[in-house]
């Protein structure tokens, strides 16, 4: 279908998420009042939540599909995305998750098909490109993260604006639910018996297990310790997830049940989960570490340079006695990772799927 009369047909076509074939016009409205009109692609429709940037130069189907953005608005500081098309076996799970995209340049000519802005019309996504994002992510770092709505079919900011200024702030928002497996699934493996608990796990932590022949029992956010237990895990990991770790109560519970009984490890939210288990507290960063080049400092003074995608942070002061801060991030040193060795717990608010584990599956009893 080609859309062409949008003054008289937009209202309608938001409520339906019908798609245009011509460009569209979009509009970007943030709580404090600014707004930006750009180039939409996929579908009419609107979407509102946390507006944040990620550093990343590719991998844009991988942060999109994460479950972590679930609930936001992703924004690419690099200013050209989809040269490459859309890379299926990269995808961190079965769908988009970010509620919108934001972009600087959408390639509309990728070296393989479909194209970006193709799959968002086939799957009933929005974006907005033809945008500033250089200044937009100045004012995320100045001002910290802000509500956001993003209209495609329309130019009017003041509506953009009322609906970001609408929009729940993200801790009040339980997002972990909307991204957890409904019910508990098992990986076949041979090596070390691995128990998940699934709070927006991605998919490259299950096929990093997977390729140390784990055998791999993942389970809802919602699974209590008895049932981890059940499966005579080696280890336990708390994984990545969306939103205020606050709002993950079942895993919190489950964690202080399972320390002391069985080795806990921690990934991104996992970390949080972990340290509001042993009574520690998290907070809510001004705009969180999201990309590919976040650099960490281990407690030997080694450098890693990492992937992360979070707007929730450790507080290191309030973790309890034993515990032992592992990693700080070099920009603002925040807390990366700790470790309590007399439970056995292991965490990191990074994701170390490509190399941590090597040294995880060793330590595992």
């Amino acid at each position: 279908m080609v859309c062409r009369d949008r003054q008289t047909a937009f209202l309608p076509r938001l409520a339906q998420g019908v798609s245009c074939l011509i460009l569209m016009k979009a509009v970007l409205g943030l709580e404090d009042g600014t707004f930006v009109v750009g180039k939409g692609f996929g579908v009419e429709g609107i979407c509102s939540g946390e507006l944040v940037f990620s550093t990343q130069m590719t991998g844009y189907m991988e942060a999109l599909t994460d479950p972590g953005y679930a609930g936001q608005i992703l924004m690419f500081t690099y200013p050209l995305i989809g040269n490459y098309g859309v890379d299926y076996q990269n995808f961190e799970s079965s769908r988009v998750h970010a509620r919108g995209c934001v972009t600087r340049e959408i390639s509309r000519t990728p070296t393989t098909q479909p194209s970006v802005a193709e799959y968002f019309e086939e799957n009933n996504l929005l974006g907005i490109s033809g945008v500033d994002t250089r200044s937009l992510t100045i004012k995320t770092r100045t001002a910290g993260t802000l509500r956001a709505s993003l209209i495609v079919g329309s130019d009017d900011g003041n509506e953009a604006i009322r609906l970001a200024r609408a929009t729940p702030v993200i801790s009040d928002v339980d997002l972990i639910g909307t991204v957890s497996c409904r019910e508990s699934y098992h990986i076949s493996g041979s090596g070390k018996r691995i128990a998940v608990i699934d709070l927006g796990v991605k998919r490259r932590i299950l096929a990093s297990l997977g390729q140390r022949d784990a055998d791999i029992h993942v389970f809802p956010h919602t699974a209590a310790a008895d049932e981890v237990m059940a499966v005579r895990p080696d280890a336990v990991l708390i994984s990545n997830g969306p939103g205020d770790p606050r709002k993950a109560v079942e895993a919190i519970w489950c964690v202080r049940d399972l320390a002391g009984e069985v080795p806990v490890i921690g990934i991104c939210m996992g970390i949080q989960v972990v340290a509001l288990a042993l009574g520690g507290e998290t907070y809510k960063m001004r705009f969180g570490h999201r990309g590919m080049n976040q650099p960490v400092r281990y407690r030997d003074g080694s450098i890693s340079i990492t992937t992360q995608n979070h707007g929730f942070a450790v507080d290191g002061e309030t973790l309890p006695e034993g515990c032992v801060v592992s990693y700080q991030n070099v920009n603002d040193g925040t807390v990366e990772g700790f470790e309590e060795s007399d439970l056995s717990i292991t965490c990191v608010q990074f994701h170390p799927e490509a190399h941590f584990f090597d040294r995880i599956s060793r330590e595992i009893p």
